[in-house]
Protein backbone atom coordinates (compact mmCIF):
# COMPACT_ATOMS: atom_id res chain seq x y z
CA UNK A 1 0.00 0.00 0.00
CA UNK A 2 1.52 3.29 -1.10
CA UNK A 3 1.45 6.11 1.42
CA UNK A 4 1.46 9.53 -0.21
CA UNK A 5 2.72 12.74 1.39
CA UNK A 6 2.48 16.50 1.52
CA UNK A 7 4.98 18.64 -0.39
CA UNK A 8 6.35 21.30 1.95
CA UNK A 9 9.51 23.41 1.70
CA UNK A 10 10.82 21.49 -1.30
CA UNK A 11 10.40 17.99 0.12
CA UNK A 12 7.88 15.20 0.47
CA UNK A 13 6.70 15.31 4.08
CA UNK A 14 4.96 12.46 5.88
CA UNK A 15 1.61 13.39 7.39
CA UNK A 16 1.59 13.84 11.16
CA UNK A 17 -2.13 13.95 11.94
CA UNK A 18 -2.59 10.18 11.88
CA UNK A 19 -5.61 10.61 9.60
CA UNK A 20 -5.70 9.29 6.03
CA UNK A 21 -8.09 9.02 3.10
CA UNK A 22 -8.21 6.14 0.63
CA UNK A 23 -7.13 6.80 -2.95
CA UNK A 24 -9.10 4.40 -5.10
CA UNK A 25 -8.57 2.82 -8.48
CA UNK A 26 -12.01 3.66 -9.94
CA UNK A 27 -11.73 0.93 -12.57
CA UNK A 28 -11.29 -1.89 -10.05
CA UNK A 29 -12.82 -0.44 -6.89
CA UNK A 30 -9.60 -1.20 -5.00
CA UNK A 31 -7.67 1.05 -2.64
CA UNK A 32 -4.33 1.80 -4.29
CA UNK A 33 -2.87 4.39 -1.90
CA UNK A 34 -3.49 6.38 1.25
CA UNK A 35 -3.14 10.15 1.39
CA UNK A 36 -2.54 12.02 4.67
CA UNK A 37 -5.08 14.57 5.85
CA UNK A 38 -3.33 17.60 7.30
CA UNK A 39 -4.08 19.08 10.69
CA UNK A 40 -4.42 22.82 11.27
CA UNK A 41 -0.90 22.82 12.72
CA UNK A 42 0.52 21.26 9.53
CA UNK A 43 -1.27 23.89 7.46
CA UNK A 44 0.16 26.62 9.70
CA UNK A 45 3.68 25.27 9.18
CA UNK A 46 3.25 25.40 5.39
CA UNK A 47 1.90 28.95 5.60
CA UNK A 48 4.86 30.10 7.70
CA UNK A 49 7.33 28.63 5.19
CA UNK A 50 5.42 30.17 2.28
CA UNK A 51 5.44 33.61 3.87
CA UNK A 52 9.21 33.50 4.27
CA UNK A 53 9.83 32.22 0.74
CA UNK A 54 7.47 34.72 -0.87
CA UNK A 55 9.53 37.78 0.05
CA UNK A 56 12.50 36.82 -2.11
CA UNK A 57 10.27 35.47 -4.90
CA UNK A 58 8.34 38.78 -5.05
CA UNK A 59 11.65 40.64 -5.28
CA UNK A 60 12.60 38.57 -8.34
CA UNK A 61 11.78 40.59 -11.42
CA UNK A 62 8.84 39.43 -13.56
CA UNK A 63 11.03 38.40 -16.48
CA UNK A 64 13.03 35.99 -14.33
CA UNK A 65 9.83 34.59 -12.84
CA UNK A 66 8.56 34.09 -16.40
CA UNK A 67 11.71 32.13 -17.27
CA UNK A 68 10.89 29.65 -14.51
CA UNK A 69 7.45 29.19 -16.07
CA UNK A 70 9.04 28.71 -19.49
CA UNK A 71 11.16 25.89 -18.13
CA UNK A 72 8.11 24.47 -16.34
CA UNK A 73 6.31 24.25 -19.70
CA UNK A 74 9.25 22.30 -21.13
CA UNK A 75 9.11 19.86 -18.23
CA UNK A 76 5.34 19.41 -18.56
CA UNK A 77 5.81 18.46 -22.20
CA UNK A 78 8.68 16.14 -21.29
CA UNK A 79 6.60 14.30 -18.67
CA UNK A 80 3.21 14.51 -20.41
CA UNK A 81 2.77 10.73 -20.72
CA UNK A 82 3.87 10.14 -17.13
CA UNK A 83 1.47 12.77 -15.81
CA UNK A 84 -1.42 11.47 -17.91
CA UNK A 85 -0.92 7.90 -16.72
CA UNK A 86 -0.83 8.93 -13.06
CA UNK A 87 -3.93 11.04 -13.57
CA UNK A 88 -5.85 8.25 -15.31
CA UNK A 89 -4.87 5.72 -12.64
CA UNK A 90 -6.48 7.77 -9.85
CA UNK A 91 -9.26 9.60 -11.68
CA UNK A 92 -10.31 6.97 -14.21
CA UNK A 93 -10.46 9.16 -17.31
CA UNK A 94 -8.97 7.94 -20.58
CA UNK A 95 -5.34 8.66 -21.42
CA UNK A 96 -6.13 11.16 -24.22
CA UNK A 97 -8.53 12.95 -21.87
CA UNK A 98 -5.92 12.96 -19.11
CA UNK A 99 -3.31 14.41 -21.47
CA UNK A 100 -5.85 17.07 -22.42
CA UNK A 101 -6.26 17.88 -18.73
CA UNK A 102 -2.53 18.58 -18.49
CA UNK A 103 -2.46 20.43 -21.82
CA UNK A 104 -5.20 22.93 -20.91
CA UNK A 105 -3.33 23.74 -17.71
CA UNK A 106 -0.06 24.06 -19.61
CA UNK A 107 -1.65 26.62 -21.93
CA UNK A 108 -2.45 28.87 -18.97
CA UNK A 109 1.19 28.59 -17.86
CA UNK A 110 2.21 29.68 -21.37
CA UNK A 111 -0.05 32.73 -21.10
CA UNK A 112 1.47 33.61 -17.72
CA UNK A 113 4.92 33.76 -19.30
CA UNK A 114 3.72 37.17 -20.48
CA UNK A 115 3.84 38.44 -16.88
CA UNK A 116 6.35 41.25 -17.62
CA UNK A 117 3.76 42.83 -19.92
CA UNK A 118 0.67 41.90 -17.91
CA UNK A 119 2.06 43.41 -14.70
CA UNK A 120 2.82 46.80 -16.22
CA UNK A 121 1.05 49.69 -14.51
CA UNK A 122 -0.18 53.01 -15.88
CA UNK A 123 1.58 56.38 -15.91
CA UNK A 124 0.44 59.97 -16.30
CA UNK A 125 3.04 62.71 -16.36
CA UNK A 126 2.03 66.29 -15.78
CA UNK A 127 -1.19 65.40 -13.99
CA UNK A 128 -0.79 68.73 -12.20
CA UNK A 129 1.94 71.33 -11.66
CA UNK A 130 5.03 69.19 -11.19
CA UNK A 131 2.87 66.18 -10.40
CA UNK A 132 3.14 62.70 -11.94
CA UNK A 133 0.88 59.71 -11.18
CA UNK A 134 1.57 56.05 -11.72
CA UNK A 135 0.16 52.70 -10.63
CA UNK A 136 1.89 49.45 -9.70
CA UNK A 137 0.58 45.90 -9.54
CA UNK A 138 2.05 44.17 -6.49
CA UNK A 139 1.61 40.59 -5.24
CA UNK A 140 -0.82 39.76 -2.46
CA UNK A 141 1.59 37.54 -0.49
CA UNK A 142 0.55 33.97 0.31
CA UNK A 143 -2.39 32.60 -1.71
CA UNK A 144 -4.19 29.28 -1.55
CA UNK A 145 -6.26 27.11 -3.87
CA UNK A 146 -8.73 24.31 -3.18
CA UNK A 147 -9.19 22.22 -6.30
CA UNK A 148 -11.57 19.41 -7.38
CA UNK A 149 -11.04 15.81 -8.41
CA UNK A 150 -12.26 16.14 -11.98
CA UNK A 151 -9.31 18.18 -13.29
CA UNK A 152 -6.37 17.44 -10.98
CA UNK A 153 -3.81 18.99 -13.35
CA UNK A 154 -5.63 21.74 -15.20
CA UNK A 155 -7.37 23.60 -12.40
CA UNK A 156 -4.35 23.69 -10.04
CA UNK A 157 -2.33 25.24 -12.87
CA UNK A 158 -5.15 27.68 -13.62
CA UNK A 159 -4.67 28.92 -10.07
CA UNK A 160 -1.00 28.66 -9.18
CA UNK A 161 0.50 29.71 -12.54
CA UNK A 162 -0.83 33.30 -12.47
CA UNK A 163 -0.34 33.50 -8.69
CA UNK A 164 3.34 32.59 -9.05
CA UNK A 165 3.83 34.81 -12.09
CA UNK A 166 2.57 37.75 -10.02
CA UNK A 167 5.13 37.07 -7.27
CA UNK A 168 2.96 35.27 -4.73
CA UNK A 169 3.63 32.06 -2.83
CA UNK A 170 0.92 29.43 -3.25
CA UNK A 171 -0.46 26.61 -1.10
CA UNK A 172 -2.47 24.02 -3.02
CA UNK A 173 -5.04 21.83 -1.28
CA UNK A 174 -5.98 19.33 -4.02
CA UNK A 175 -8.73 16.75 -3.96
CA UNK A 176 -7.85 13.84 -1.72
CA UNK A 177 -9.31 11.50 -4.38
CA UNK A 178 -6.51 12.01 -6.92
CA UNK A 179 -3.57 13.83 -5.26
CA UNK A 180 -0.58 12.35 -7.11
CA UNK A 181 -0.48 14.71 -10.10
CA UNK A 182 -0.56 17.91 -7.95
CA UNK A 183 2.42 16.54 -6.01
CA UNK A 184 4.22 15.86 -9.30
CA UNK A 185 3.49 19.39 -10.52
CA UNK A 186 5.10 20.89 -7.42
CA UNK A 187 8.22 18.80 -8.00
CA UNK A 188 8.41 19.90 -11.63
CA UNK A 189 8.01 23.57 -10.70
CA UNK A 190 11.03 23.35 -8.43
CA UNK A 191 12.99 21.47 -11.08
CA UNK A 192 12.20 24.45 -13.32
CA UNK A 193 13.85 26.79 -10.82
CA UNK A 194 11.07 27.80 -8.46
CA UNK A 195 12.52 28.41 -4.97
CA UNK A 196 11.58 25.99 -2.20
CA UNK A 197 8.49 26.93 -0.27
CA UNK A 198 6.94 29.08 -3.00
CA UNK A 199 4.62 26.29 -4.19
CA UNK A 200 3.52 23.73 -1.60
CA UNK A 201 0.91 20.97 -1.61
CA UNK A 202 -1.01 20.22 1.57
CA UNK A 203 -3.45 17.32 1.33
CA UNK A 204 -6.47 17.34 3.55
CA UNK A 205 -10.19 17.55 4.15
CA UNK A 206 -12.43 20.15 5.81
CA UNK A 207 -9.98 20.67 8.68
CA UNK A 208 -7.28 21.79 6.25
CA UNK A 209 -9.74 23.89 4.26
CA UNK A 210 -10.95 25.72 7.36
CA UNK A 211 -7.37 26.27 8.51
CA UNK A 212 -6.60 27.96 5.17
CA UNK A 213 -9.78 30.04 5.31
CA UNK A 214 -9.08 31.25 8.84
CA UNK A 215 -5.32 31.80 8.67
CA UNK A 216 -4.60 35.55 8.77
CA UNK A 217 -1.53 35.29 6.51
CA UNK A 218 -3.47 33.77 3.61
CA UNK A 219 -4.54 36.66 1.39
CA UNK A 220 -6.67 34.93 -1.24
CA UNK A 221 -8.56 31.69 -1.77
CA UNK A 222 -9.52 30.07 -5.05
CA UNK A 223 -12.01 27.20 -5.18
CA UNK A 224 -13.68 24.96 -7.77
CA UNK A 225 -16.31 22.39 -6.74
CA UNK A 226 -19.98 22.12 -5.86
CA UNK A 227 -22.15 25.18 -5.30
CA UNK A 228 -22.94 24.48 -1.61
CA UNK A 229 -19.22 24.26 -0.79
CA UNK A 230 -18.48 27.27 -2.99
CA UNK A 231 -21.00 29.32 -1.03
CA UNK A 232 -19.48 28.15 2.27
CA UNK A 233 -15.91 28.95 1.24
CA UNK A 234 -16.88 32.29 -0.27
CA UNK A 235 -18.77 33.48 2.81
CA UNK A 236 -16.19 32.25 5.32
CA UNK A 237 -13.23 33.49 3.29
CA UNK A 238 -14.76 36.93 2.74
CA UNK A 239 -15.66 37.16 6.42
CA UNK A 240 -11.98 36.57 7.18
CA UNK A 241 -11.05 39.51 4.93
CA UNK A 242 -9.64 37.48 2.06
CA UNK A 243 -10.01 37.92 -1.67
CA UNK A 244 -12.06 34.92 -2.81
CA UNK A 245 -13.17 33.42 -6.12
CA UNK A 246 -15.35 30.31 -6.02
CA UNK A 247 -16.71 28.31 -8.94
CA UNK A 248 -19.64 26.02 -8.28
CA UNK A 249 -22.00 23.67 -10.07
CA UNK A 250 -23.56 23.76 -13.52
CA UNK A 251 -26.44 22.58 -15.63
CA UNK A 252 -25.43 23.42 -19.17
CA UNK A 253 -28.08 23.61 -21.91
CA UNK A 254 -27.51 23.15 -25.63
CA UNK A 255 -30.25 24.59 -27.81
CA UNK A 256 -30.71 22.84 -31.15
CA UNK A 257 -32.59 24.91 -33.72
CA UNK A 258 -34.58 23.31 -36.58
CA UNK A 259 -32.02 24.56 -39.14
CA UNK A 260 -29.02 23.01 -37.34
CA UNK A 261 -26.84 20.38 -38.96
CA UNK A 262 -28.29 17.45 -37.02
CA UNK A 263 -25.28 15.16 -37.49
CA UNK A 264 -22.99 17.90 -36.21
CA UNK A 265 -25.30 18.57 -33.25
CA UNK A 266 -25.56 14.87 -32.36
CA UNK A 267 -21.79 14.39 -32.50
CA UNK A 268 -21.31 17.46 -30.33
CA UNK A 269 -23.83 16.26 -27.74
CA UNK A 270 -22.28 12.82 -27.46
CA UNK A 271 -18.81 14.24 -26.89
CA UNK A 272 -19.95 17.02 -24.55
CA UNK A 273 -22.43 14.91 -22.62
CA UNK A 274 -20.51 11.66 -22.13
CA UNK A 275 -16.84 12.62 -22.35
CA UNK A 276 -14.99 12.12 -19.06
CA UNK A 277 -18.09 10.20 -17.89
CA UNK A 278 -19.90 13.54 -17.64
CA UNK A 279 -17.65 14.64 -14.77
CA UNK A 280 -17.06 18.13 -16.16
CA UNK A 281 -18.53 21.41 -14.95
CA UNK A 282 -18.82 22.38 -18.62
CA UNK A 283 -20.46 19.13 -19.76
CA UNK A 284 -23.68 19.50 -21.72
CA UNK A 285 -26.30 17.71 -19.65
CA UNK A 286 -29.47 19.18 -21.20
CA UNK A 287 -30.33 19.12 -24.90
CA UNK A 288 -33.11 21.51 -25.90
CA UNK A 289 -34.37 20.80 -29.43
CA UNK A 290 -36.83 23.41 -30.71
CA UNK A 291 -39.95 21.74 -32.07
CA UNK A 292 -41.05 18.11 -31.89
CA UNK A 293 -39.79 17.38 -35.41
CA UNK A 294 -36.34 18.65 -34.44
CA UNK A 295 -36.46 16.58 -31.25
CA UNK A 296 -37.42 13.42 -33.10
CA UNK A 297 -34.63 13.92 -35.65
CA UNK A 298 -32.11 14.59 -32.89
CA UNK A 299 -33.07 11.52 -30.84
CA UNK A 300 -32.88 9.38 -33.98
CA UNK A 301 -29.31 10.58 -34.55
CA UNK A 302 -28.27 10.29 -30.89
CA UNK A 303 -29.40 6.75 -30.06
CA UNK A 304 -27.03 4.77 -32.35
CA UNK A 305 -24.11 7.01 -31.41
CA UNK A 306 -24.70 6.55 -27.70
CA UNK A 307 -25.24 2.81 -27.99
CA UNK A 308 -21.85 2.49 -29.71
CA UNK A 309 -19.93 4.25 -26.92
CA UNK A 310 -17.07 2.16 -25.54
CA UNK A 311 -16.82 2.29 -21.75
CA UNK A 312 -13.78 0.82 -20.04
CA UNK A 313 -10.58 1.37 -18.07
CA UNK A 314 -7.87 3.61 -19.47
CA UNK A 315 -5.65 0.53 -19.82
CA UNK A 316 -7.98 -0.82 -22.51
CA UNK A 317 -6.54 1.54 -25.13
CA UNK A 318 -7.08 4.93 -26.69
CA UNK A 319 -10.34 3.94 -28.38
CA UNK A 320 -12.16 3.90 -25.01
CA UNK A 321 -14.67 6.76 -24.99
CA UNK A 322 -14.93 7.18 -21.24
CA UNK A 323 -14.00 5.43 -18.04
CA UNK A 324 -15.47 4.96 -14.57
CA UNK A 325 -16.76 7.71 -12.32
CA UNK A 326 -14.53 8.62 -9.42
CA UNK A 327 -16.15 6.84 -6.43
CA UNK A 328 -18.75 4.25 -5.49
CA UNK A 329 -20.83 7.02 -3.89
CA UNK A 330 -20.81 8.97 -7.18
CA UNK A 331 -21.89 5.85 -9.07
CA UNK A 332 -24.76 5.22 -6.66
CA UNK A 333 -25.90 8.85 -6.75
CA UNK A 334 -26.01 8.88 -10.56
CA UNK A 335 -28.06 5.68 -10.69
CA UNK A 336 -30.40 7.02 -7.99
CA UNK A 337 -31.05 10.14 -10.06
CA UNK A 338 -31.60 8.04 -13.20
CA UNK A 339 -34.22 6.02 -11.34
CA UNK A 340 -35.86 9.23 -10.15
CA UNK A 341 -36.16 10.33 -13.78
CA UNK A 342 -37.93 7.09 -14.64
CA UNK A 343 -40.19 7.37 -11.60
CA UNK A 344 -41.09 10.98 -12.39
CA UNK A 345 -42.17 10.16 -15.94
CA UNK A 346 -39.23 10.88 -18.23
CA UNK A 347 -38.71 8.51 -21.16
CA UNK A 348 -35.45 6.56 -20.78
CA UNK A 349 -34.47 6.07 -24.42
CA UNK A 350 -31.01 4.60 -23.75
CA UNK A 351 -30.87 2.64 -20.48
CA UNK A 352 -27.39 2.03 -19.04
CA UNK A 353 -28.50 0.91 -15.58
CA UNK A 354 -27.50 -2.70 -16.08
CA UNK A 355 -24.09 -1.91 -17.52
CA UNK A 356 -21.37 -4.28 -16.30
CA UNK A 357 -17.84 -4.72 -17.55
CA UNK A 358 -16.43 -8.23 -17.45
CA UNK A 359 -13.44 -8.39 -15.15
CA UNK A 360 -14.24 -4.97 -13.68
CA UNK A 361 -17.50 -5.71 -11.91
CA UNK A 362 -16.32 -3.86 -8.79
CA UNK A 363 -15.29 -0.76 -10.73
CA UNK A 364 -17.34 2.44 -10.64
CA UNK A 365 -18.59 2.26 -14.20
CA UNK A 366 -21.88 3.81 -15.28
CA UNK A 367 -23.40 3.05 -18.66
CA UNK A 368 -24.62 5.92 -20.88
CA UNK A 369 -28.17 7.15 -20.39
CA UNK A 370 -30.40 9.26 -22.63
CA UNK A 371 -33.69 10.72 -21.45
CA UNK A 372 -36.39 12.27 -23.62
CA UNK A 373 -39.44 14.34 -22.64
CA UNK A 374 -37.84 15.66 -19.46
CA UNK A 375 -39.67 18.51 -17.73
CA UNK A 376 -38.45 21.35 -15.53
CA UNK A 377 -39.92 19.90 -12.33
CA UNK A 378 -37.91 16.65 -12.50
CA UNK A 379 -34.87 16.05 -10.30
CA UNK A 380 -32.74 15.03 -13.28
CA UNK A 381 -33.31 18.52 -14.72
CA UNK A 382 -32.83 20.54 -11.57
CA UNK A 383 -29.79 18.66 -10.21
CA UNK A 384 -26.23 18.54 -11.48
CA UNK A 385 -25.88 14.78 -12.06
CA UNK A 386 -22.15 14.80 -12.90
CA UNK A 387 -22.39 11.54 -14.78
CA UNK A 388 -23.02 10.12 -18.28
CA UNK A 389 -26.66 11.18 -18.42
CA UNK A 390 -28.15 13.43 -21.10
CA UNK A 391 -31.64 14.86 -20.65
CA UNK A 392 -33.73 16.11 -23.57
CA UNK A 393 -36.21 18.89 -22.84
CA UNK A 394 -38.43 19.65 -25.80
CA UNK A 395 -39.16 23.33 -26.44
CA UNK A 396 -41.86 24.52 -28.83
CA UNK A 397 -40.19 27.82 -29.68
CA UNK A 398 -36.85 29.61 -29.57
CA UNK A 399 -38.13 31.86 -26.78
CA UNK A 400 -39.11 28.84 -24.67
CA UNK A 401 -35.69 27.27 -25.22
CA UNK A 402 -33.98 30.52 -24.27
CA UNK A 403 -36.03 30.83 -21.09
CA UNK A 404 -35.11 27.31 -19.97
CA UNK A 405 -31.43 28.19 -19.83
CA UNK A 406 -32.05 31.68 -18.46
CA UNK A 407 -34.37 30.55 -15.67
CA UNK A 408 -32.09 27.80 -14.33
CA UNK A 409 -30.20 28.66 -11.15
CA UNK A 410 -26.85 27.71 -12.71
CA UNK A 411 -25.17 29.83 -15.38
CA UNK A 412 -21.83 28.25 -16.21
CA UNK A 413 -21.95 27.42 -19.92
CA UNK A 414 -24.42 27.07 -22.77
CA UNK A 415 -24.47 26.53 -26.52
CA UNK A 416 -26.69 26.97 -29.53
CA UNK A 417 -26.51 25.01 -32.77
CA UNK A 418 -27.96 26.85 -35.75
CA UNK A 419 -27.12 28.03 -39.27
CA UNK A 420 -28.87 31.37 -38.69
CA UNK A 421 -26.61 34.26 -37.72
CA UNK A 422 -29.44 36.44 -36.40
CA UNK A 423 -30.55 33.75 -33.98
CA UNK A 424 -27.00 33.10 -32.82
CA UNK A 425 -26.29 36.79 -32.24
CA UNK A 426 -29.55 37.26 -30.34
CA UNK A 427 -28.79 34.21 -28.19
CA UNK A 428 -25.25 35.35 -27.36
CA UNK A 429 -26.49 38.84 -26.51
CA UNK A 430 -29.47 37.95 -24.32
CA UNK A 431 -28.40 34.79 -22.47
CA UNK A 432 -27.53 35.31 -18.78
CA UNK A 433 -24.74 32.73 -18.75
CA UNK A 434 -21.01 33.32 -18.52
CA UNK A 435 -19.65 31.19 -21.38
CA UNK A 436 -21.50 30.80 -24.66
CA UNK A 437 -20.86 28.50 -27.60
CA UNK A 438 -22.18 29.01 -31.12
CA UNK A 439 -21.94 25.62 -32.82
CA UNK A 440 -19.34 24.85 -30.14
CA UNK A 441 -20.64 22.49 -27.43
CA UNK A 442 -18.11 23.15 -24.64
CA UNK A 443 -17.16 26.84 -24.87
CA UNK A 444 -14.20 26.83 -22.47
CA UNK A 445 -12.21 29.95 -23.40
CA UNK A 446 -8.57 29.72 -24.40
CA UNK A 447 -5.98 30.74 -21.84
CA UNK A 448 -5.80 34.40 -22.85
CA UNK A 449 -9.53 34.89 -22.21
CA UNK A 450 -11.15 34.39 -18.81
CA UNK A 451 -13.19 31.42 -17.57
CA UNK A 452 -16.21 32.04 -15.37
CA UNK A 453 -19.93 31.43 -15.01
CA UNK A 454 -22.83 33.51 -13.72
CA UNK A 455 -25.57 33.03 -11.15
CA UNK A 456 -24.94 30.15 -8.72
CA UNK A 457 -22.04 28.86 -10.80
CA UNK A 458 -19.64 31.57 -9.63
CA UNK A 459 -19.07 33.63 -6.50
CA UNK A 460 -16.70 36.56 -6.74
CA UNK A 461 -16.02 39.37 -9.19
CA UNK A 462 -12.98 38.12 -11.12
CA UNK A 463 -12.73 35.03 -13.32
CA UNK A 464 -10.04 32.40 -13.76
CA UNK A 465 -7.04 32.74 -16.11
CA UNK A 466 -6.71 35.45 -18.73
CA UNK A 467 -6.15 39.04 -17.62
CA UNK A 468 -8.64 38.63 -14.76
CA UNK A 469 -6.23 36.27 -13.01
CA UNK A 470 -3.50 38.92 -12.92
CA UNK A 471 -5.99 41.34 -11.36
CA UNK A 472 -7.06 38.74 -8.81
CA UNK A 473 -3.53 37.88 -7.68
CA UNK A 474 -2.29 41.46 -7.37
CA UNK A 475 -3.17 44.69 -5.59
CA UNK A 476 -3.02 48.01 -7.37
CA UNK A 477 -1.02 50.77 -5.69
CA UNK A 478 -1.23 54.29 -7.09
CA UNK A 479 1.52 56.83 -6.44
CA UNK A 480 1.12 60.59 -6.78
CA UNK A 481 4.57 62.25 -6.89
CA UNK A 482 5.46 65.91 -6.90
CA UNK A 483 8.92 67.24 -7.66
CA UNK A 484 8.82 71.06 -7.35
CA UNK A 485 11.36 72.88 -9.52
CA UNK A 486 13.76 75.25 -7.80
CA UNK A 487 14.41 75.81 -4.09
CA UNK A 488 11.41 76.53 -1.90
CA UNK A 489 11.47 78.34 1.40
CA UNK A 490 8.91 77.92 4.13
CA UNK A 491 6.31 75.23 4.61
CA UNK A 492 2.99 74.79 2.88
CA UNK A 493 0.01 73.91 5.03
CA UNK A 494 -2.72 73.57 2.43
CA UNK A 495 -3.36 71.66 -0.79
CA UNK A 496 -2.56 73.76 -3.81
CA UNK A 497 -5.33 73.73 -6.39
CA UNK A 498 -4.37 72.29 -9.75
CA UNK A 499 -4.46 74.86 -12.54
Amino acid sequence: MQELSHYIDGAHVTGKSGRFADVMNPATGEVQAKVPLASADEVATAVEIAAQAQVEWAATNPQRRARVLMKFVDLLNRDMDKLAEALSREHGKTLPDAAGDVQRGLEVVEFCIGAPHLLKGEYTDGAGPGIDMYSMRQPLGVCAGITPFNFPAMIPMWMFAPALACGNAFILKPSERDPSVPLMLAELAEEAGLPKGVLQVVNGDKEAVDALLDHPVIQSIGFVGSTPIAEYIYSRGCAAGKRVQCFGGAKNHMIVMPDADMDQAADALVGAGYGAAGERCMAISVAVPVGDETADRLIEKLVPRIEKLKVGPYTAGKDVDYGPVVTKAAQENILRLVQSGVDQGAELVVDGRNFSLQGYEDGFFVGPHLFDKVTKDMDIYKTEIFGPVLSTVRAQSYEEALSLAMDHEYGNGTAIFTRDGDTARDFASRINIGMVGVNVPIPVPLAYHSFGGWKKSMFGDLNQHGTDSFKFYTRTKTVTARWPSGLKEGGEFHFKAMD
